[in-house]
């Protein structure tokens, strides 16, 4: 089972109490109207799916409901980190040395 910190409630909890919600900073278009039907297509469903590290959108859906970023690793399917919706994307380098 996997466990999940939500950054919200400061818990960590089973899987099944989050969603998976896609990936993590993409940016809407801003005039939407004015994409061809390609570009539109590639915003709606490319994404990059690494092996490794990925950042990810969840939502804590059985608990404040409120949406976050997370940090896994789609190899070990381990979470590195999770932080709140918003923030920019961490500086997981930076993160891994204060932790050494």
């Amino acid at each position: 089972m996997l466990l999940i910190h939500c950054p919200y409630c400061d818990e960590t909890l089973p899987e099944a109490e989050f969603a998976y919600a896609g990936e993590a900073h993409i940016a809407r278009p801003a005039d939407p109207m004015a994409l061809s039907d390609e570009a539109w297509r590639d915003y709606l469903f490319i994404r990059s799916n690494p092996r490794g590290t990925h950042f990810e959108r969840w939502r804590h859906i059985h608990g404040c409901g409120r949406f976050f970023n997370a940090v896994r690793d789609t190899v070990s399917d381990k979470f590195q980190m999770t932080y709140k919706a918003g923030l920019p994307r961490p500086d997981l380098n930076a993160a891994k040395e204060a932790a050494e």
